[in-house]
């Protein structure tokens, strides 16, 4: 049966530390509007007991369940990989998975984070200067921003990571993809120095989550001519947005990726079409806060 014929879908969602997600609201109220029946399960790893490892079980075990599909998020989105059938061109250009659909019995990895961060900057910080662009973070979430913003035009982007040779292993893949001498990494005693020269920041760490509390880096880097574009969603304004915004910088909330991923992983899963205006308005409601996007 085509998707577009069906009007029932079972989903999920497998990461760590995923209770306070909007995600399974975000799914079930766009679909509500449009008349499904629509299901949509948090598959938390750290309620079940299991490591990160235990994704290709639960990817199974999903499958053979009658899912639809998984969204996939923190720590597992890199890990999820060898236990899928085919991977979509972005997702193996990435190395990183965010949604799987299953068709036909298989497995199929997409990821849709590099397309929902780039509609979701492209509306809220849409003039601000991208010759030199700092990014937090090299994990899955940060693979797939780096990727956007050099699509988006960023003529380079310093990756700097607690893990060094993650950083490292980001920016030749980004050089590899883009051109040489479009991404580099620095190590983290040389963040002060890659940032004073920044026109922008981009936050790809859990840092700033519920589960994660805390500023990503020391608050006196932060000054009025960077713009700060954050990934985190949960809470909309995290400690970084908001010392970020007292110190008069251009600002741009998560939930917009949120959003635009999740739009995208709604038409994987259902092959309809969203309306991603209601979506952003569903989410400003879910967080209780008036929906943001820059300054």
């Amino acid at each position: 049966m085509a998707k577009d014929t069906k009007d029932s879908y079972l989903v999920g969602l497998i990461g760590s530390g995923i209770g306070p997600s909007l995600s399974p609201a975000l799914h079930e109220r766009e679909a509500v509007r449009q008349g499904l029946r629509y299901l949509y399960r948090l598959i938390d790893i750290d309620t079940l007991g299991v490591p990160p490892e235990a994704v290709g079980d639960l990817v199974r075990s999903a499958r053979d369940l009658g899912f639809d599909g998984l969204n996939i998020t923190h720590p597992c989105k890199q890990l999820v990989i060898e236990h899928l059938d085919e991977l979509a061109p972005q997702a193996e250009a990435l190395g990183a998975v965010n949604t799987v659909v299953f068709e036909g019995g298989r497995a199929i990895g997409h990821n849709t984070d590099v397309t929902g961060f780039a509609a979701s900057f492209a509306r809220g910080l849409p003039d601000v200067p991208l010759e030199r662009v700092v990014q937090l973070g090299a994990g899955g979430a940060g693979a797939a921003v780096a990727h956007a913003m050099l699509t988006l035009g960023a003529e380079r982007v310093t990756v700097v990571d607690a893990l060094g040779e993650r950083a490292g292993e980001l920016a030749e893949a980004l050089n590899r993809h883009f051109g040489a001498g479009r991404a580099a990494a620095a190590a983290p005693d040389r963040l002060a120095r890659v940032v004073g020269a920044a026109d922008g920041i981009v936050h790809a760490t859990p840092t700033g989550m519920a589960a994660h509390p805390g500023l990503p880096l020391p608050a006196e880097l932060l000054h009025p001519r960077l713009w700060v574009a954050e990934v985190v969603y949960r809470p909309l304004e995290t400690e970084l947005l908001r010392t970020a915004r007292a110190v008069g910088c251009a600002a741009l909330d998560g939930g917009g990726m949120a959003v635009f991923q999740a739009a995208d992983a709604f038409r994987l899963f259902t092959g309809r079409e969203p309306d991603s205006g209601r979506m952003l308005a569903h989410i400003a409601d879910l967080a209780g806060v008036v929906e943001s996007s820059a300054g």
